[in-house]
């Protein structure tokens, strides 16, 4: 009988142990024995029972910086006695709560950081954490609008106090952002102190007062602003909130809605209103001074392309500036004249600075010294840098400080940007490099970065490109061709695309399903865009506007266009001139050199490109190894077809040549649809696939690429010429073949060349151009000449208010 009850209660050990074996409390992301709690459970159809309830999802998923979104907590279990406590960062707390569906809620907490947070769920009022997820931070000027409260008529609250500018300011949120009855309307303000640079150096935001309180949530608010007495006013940046009214005033992290940050001017002290100009002009001059002391991070930052097709074009180390972008109308409040701007992706390495470069609807560089509206580089860079949270690094609100509001002390409040433009001068792209282009299309189809055109239909994993020094790997998964009536042929197409740089997050790119859209993967879970475009993660960051449409960007400034055209994945890689020499793979060796690009992994070089077994065995020669995978294998198809099979299938021998069959009628449409440059890979995927729609896509990747090629085709600058003094230019083209014409003022006489044109020496043609009063030309002149002088008397003849010096 003590047999009996010692084997039950072993028994009953045993459970209990496997039980909390069994358990993804506390392992998120790990493989257990008998079931798995890493993200791939779920298509694997392997997930430990409870993978759900402590491996969490959450609905919304982003919000902005400023913090307050309410989110829900998917699939686990909560109950009434529930004491929720959602801890961010290991270490930032908020209180969430139990809905009557029994869903838990957690806040988001203000942060001081973009990209995904990791957080964790108490039920025990911070006892114990043991549900784990992520939740992405998001810069509030790339943050959807119906996450954010809206100012009616930003310009009215931005030069509020200037002359002519009055009257009621008005802002609208969407009432469900804040699920209260009676909300409180709150100004928050933004500072750093400390000194620059230093360990001191810190970034604050702070409540400061409240415009409304227990006023109905309607999503509107009218007020008419007074001006602040100190030390209010002396947070000159800031937004609004507006938040539950049952909360005391200035309470952090609670749910609500933002404004965007601006500029404060509706709330500035007196002095400002009496007289904005003067006021600002101070302002002007006490940043100019401050400058003055701080260190010089011009030398560090990247210089802008020469055009505006290479700034397009070039994704791997500019993007879009969302305030001045010509897809959304070209408003460029800050840069007018210009009808697009990019910004540097990356910030500098010691200073965290950005660059920022726009052009006009020519396409040319848009320069602060012939415009308020050039192109001007930023001491802070507005989207932050890693490790982000201490300034110059806080995303956004570094930058206000230091590069926008002085803007609207020396240019928009004041008429004094010769202060602003000083520090700030645009650059004017003679240090620019274009990237290199490789692209790799239909079934597949390679271009390599020294032009190289081939075709390899293996089946298998392979790298497309490789480069030890600046550890960038890119690897690709071909998969067969189906038609559509479920038969395969004898071609292949690119299928998933993984990538990594040094330590980054691995990035994986794969066909969806349905194949109708592109599926993002950040180490092997799958990432939604439904929310935002642009995620910022660890060592890269992923933009995607649509399904359609992938681009990611690392540190060392290479780029991957990743876009679904026609069920097939176009991939166009671009790398900066740092990696020149240093590249390998079926992409090739990228150093303009077109003979070494076919080398396979092992250093044999194919010299003939119009072998098709010797091309087939060179990119054969490229496949990985599991060692080095990285790809995600969360089907059984994946499984059994990649991951415990050969990386290469020797057994699939695709169709090398084009099949002709004069009776085919999808023949003569062929013909029809693919002429031209690339009309042999239009044609063979056509045929091969037994559609069009393939086949346009093909022809459509091709003249991409070559568009592409074309606009990244370096130009030659000659830099800014500046007007003499005394004189004007006529002009703002500084690139070969641009001519400048100088001229001189009323009183004055041009010595020197009148025109001057941009040579392919990056130099100007034409002698120095200087203008001088007509009394000191004529006796300057005198001592060398007595042609200038003679042409002086000529002028004086004819004037009637000419110097009596003869």
């Amino acid at each position: 009988k003590v047999n009996v009850i010692a084997k039950i209660y072993l028994s009953i050990f045993k459970f209990l142990i496997l039980s909390k074996q069994d358990s993804c409390e506390g392992k998120c992301g790990g493989k257990l024995e008998s079931c798995s709690c890493h993200a791939t459970c779920v298509s694997l159809d392997n997930c430990c029972a409870d993978y759900g309830e402590y491996c969490v999802d959450v609905t919304p998923y982003s919000g902005s910086i400023f913090g307050g979104t309410d989110f829900i907590v998917l699939k686990a279990t909560f109950n009434e006695s529930s004491q929720i406590i959602c801890r961010f960062n290991d270490e930032i707390k908020t209180v969430g709560y139990v809905d009557t569906d029994s869903r838990g809620h957690c806040i988001s907490p203000l942060l001081y950081e973009t990209g995904l947070v990791p957080f964790q769920i108490s039920t025990d009022n911070g006892t114990t954490f043991s549900r784990h997820g992520a939740w992405l931070s998001v810069h509030p000027g790339k943050l959807d609008p119906s996450f954010k409260a809206t100012i009616i008529n930003a310009t009215q609250w931005q030069y509020y106090g200037t002359p002519k500018v009055g009257g009621p300011l008005d802002m609208t949120w969407n009432t469900s952002q804040v699920r209260a009855e009676k909300v409180n309307i709150e100004l928050w303000g933004y500072m750093e102190k400390g000194d620059p640079y230093s360990e001191s150096w810190q970034g604050k935001w702070e409540y400061l007062y409240s415009l409304g309180r227990d006023q109905p949530n309607s999503g509107a608010f009218r007020f008419v602003p007074k001006t602040a007495g100190k030390p209010f006013s002396d947070w000159e940046v800031g937004c609004l909130r507006i938040s539950p009214s049952t909360h005391p005033d200035g309470t952090w992290n609670v749910q609500a809605v933002w404004t965007e940050d601006h500029a404060l001017a509706w709330h500035l002290e007196d002095k400002f209103r009496q007289d904005s100009a003067v006021w600002a002009l101070d302002k002007c001059k006490a940043w100019d001074q401050l400058e003055e002391t701080l260190p010089d991070f011009l030398s560090e930052i990247i210089d802008c392309p020469c055009t505006l097709a290479q700034a397009r074009a070039d994704t791997g180390r500019f993007h879009t500036d969302y305030g001045c972008d010509m897809e959304k109308g070209s408003v460029c409040t800050y840069h007018p004249g210009s009808v697009h701007c990019v910004r540097a992706i990356q910030a500098s390495p010691k200073f965290a600075a950005g660059q920022q470069c726009c052009y006009d609807h020519t396409g040319a560089q848009v320069l602060t010294d012939d415009s308020i509206g050039g192109s001007t580089p930023d001491r802070a860079h507005d989207w932050g840098s890693p490790p982000f949270v201490k300034p110059p690094r806080v995303p956004g609100f570094s930058h206000w400080l230091y590069d926008v509001l002085s803007f609207y002390y020396c240019c928009l409040w004041s008429d004094n940007c010769h202060y602003y433009f000083k520090r700030r001068p645009s650059s004017d792209c003679r240090t620019y490099q274009v990237p290199k282009a490789g692209v790799v299309f239909g079934d597949p189809h390679f271009i390599t970065f020294d032009g190289v055109s081939y075709s390899f239909n293996g089946k298998g994993e392979y790298t497309i490109v490789v480069s030890e020094s600046k550890e960038l790997t890119i690897q690709g998964r071909t998969e067969p061709v189906i038609l559509t009536n479920g038969s395969m042929v004898k071609a292949t197409k690119l299928s998933a695309v993984a990538m990594r740089e040094g330590t980054s997050d691995i990035i994986e790119v794969r066909l969806g399903n349905p194949q109708d859209h592109l599926q993002v993967l950040q180490n092997q879970t799958s990432l939604s865009f439904s929310e935002q475009s642009w995620m910022d993660l660890k060592g890269v960051f992923v933009f995607s506007p649509n399904p359609t449409n992938v681009t990611v960007m690392f540190p060392s400034g290479a780029g991957v266009e990743l876009r679904l055209r026609g069920g097939t994945m176009t991939t166009t890689v671009l790398l900066p001139e740092v990696f020149k020499d240093f590249t390998r793979g079926l992409l090739g060796k990228m150093n303009g050199d077109p003979k070494d690009d076919l080398v396979t992994s092992d250093g044999q070089t194919e010299s003939d490109q119009g072998n098709a077994e010797g091309l087939f065995n060179f990119g054969a020669s490229w496949a990985i190894l599991n060692e080095s995978t990285l790809f995600t294998y969360d089907s059984e198809h994946l499984l059994n077809s990649y991951l415990h099979a050969p990386k290469h299938d020797a057994s699939f021998r695709p169709v090398f040549s084009i099949p002709e069959d004069p009776n085919d009628p999808l023949g003569s449409q062929a013909s029809e649809l693919c002429s031209g440059e690339g009309s042999l890979y239009c044609r063979y995927d056509t045929l091969m696939a037994r559609s069009l729609e393939m086949g346009n896509a093909t022809r459509v990747s091709f003249q991409s690429h070559r568009s592409v090629v074309e606009d990244l085709e370096p130009v030659v600058s000659c830099g800014w010429l500046s007007p003499p003094t005394n004189g004007k230019k006529e002009g703002t083209r500084y690139l070969q073949g641009a001519v400048v014409k100088l001229s001189c003022d009323s009183g004055y006489v041009l010595w020197g060349s009148e025109e001057h044109t941009c040579l392919g020496t990056g130099q100007w043609s034409g002698e120095t151009t200087t203008c001088v009063d007509q009394y000191h030309g004529c006796i300057a002149s005198e001592v060398t000449s007595t042609l200038p002088c003679l042409m002086f008397e000529i002028s004086c003849f004819l004037c009637t208010a000419c110097p009596v010096f003869f």
